[in-house]
């Protein structure tokens, strides 16, 4: 009786088994093999054979692709992972509780407050590239700044944008596109906190800070570690919040000043394969995916103390 379950459980499962199969399984496995293809040409799956170049090209100091993937795409897909994620997490966190706070609009700011997450981020990037726009920005008409380049060179005097305001521009809108989703999940869950803890917290006469930092936090904490996973994750794959603000040459370019280079891993990956130098995609594919894996790892054994189901 047992085994003839056995039989129907897996029957039940063959779909979600074979959809997983074929578009989870097959392409990992794929991306491995071919990163260790010698010139491997795509369009007819041929290849000179099996070689380690292909990581030892990135990976050794002064080779052309370690200047594009270690040096470069690695360093600013960390740095916006680190700025971001931690930003983004803590203003959802304040957004949430002070949406929670006030009932009677929470619907309403709710709403207002999702609608970035639903809306084309190449279009949202086109309105911050204006926003940030060197001559009719409206960060410049706002602060005063006449021709302070966030993002493209000052065409008039020349000056060239400088990585910082490039990165602070960027990471602005990244925070700003992640908050939605971040806020309906913080959301959820202070819903789901029994009341019972903070009315505690009123007859001990607990301030709102504490009351925030020893009760919300520390019940929020399964939502806020799978935020901050799934946030991490994403953020080492930014990709098309670069091409939003800067096209697809990933920077700011100017003959007399040179690029200004925001590229990130999966934007290096992506222009691999416009090249039809899919080795070198796959490759640096399976070091951000061994990278995200070693993160992930550890936010998993640090929650293992500070998460409380």
């Amino acid at each position: 009786m047992e085994t003839k379950n056995n039989w129907k459980a897996w029957l039940y499962l063959a779909p979600v088994i074979i959809l997983l199969a074929v578009f989870t399984f097959y392409p990992i496995v794929n991306t491995f093999v071919v990163s260790l293809q010698d010139n491997y040409n795509a369009i007819n799956n041929t290849s000179k054979g099996f070689t380690l170049d292909n990581y030892a090209n990135i990976l050794t100091p002064g080779k052309y692709y370690f200047q594009q993937v270690i040096q470069t795409a690695l360093p600013n897909t960390l740095l916006l992972t680190f700025i971001t994620v931690p930003c983004s997490i803590i203003l959802a966190l304040l957004i949430a509780i002070c949406l929670n706070s006030i009932p009677f609009v929470k619907k309403i700011l709710q709403t207002i407050f999702f609608l970035p997450y639903v809306t084309n981020a190449i279009a949202i990037g086109m309105v911050f590239a204006v926003i940030f726009d060197t001559r009719f920005g409206v960060i410049n008409s706002i602060f005063g700044i006449e021709g302070f380049p966030w993002l493209m060179y000052n065409p008039s005097t020349g000056q060239a944008v400088n990585y910082w305001s490039a990165v602070f521009a960027v990471s602005f809108y990244i925070v700003w596109c992640s908050l939605p989703y971040k806020i309906l999940i913080f959301l959820g869950g202070l819903q789901n906190i029994d009341q019972q803890y903070y009315d505690a917290a009123k007859i001990d006469a607990a301030s709102r800070t504490k009351t925030t930092l020893k009760i919300t936090v520390p019940l929020l904490s399964p939502q806020i570690l799978y935020v901050m996973i799934t946030s991490f994750i994403g953020a080492f794959k930014e990709y098309d919040n670069i091409i939003g603000l800067f096209g697809d040459t990933g920077g700011s370019f100017d003959a007399s000043t040179g690029p200004t280079s925001m590229k990130t891993i999966v934007f290096f990956i992506y222009e691999q394969i416009a090249a039809n130098r899919l080795q070198y995609a796959c490759a640096a594919a399976v070091i951000l995916f061994v990278i995200i894996l070693i993160f992930t790892g550890i936010q998993f054994a640090v929650s293992k103390r500070r998460v409380h189901y």
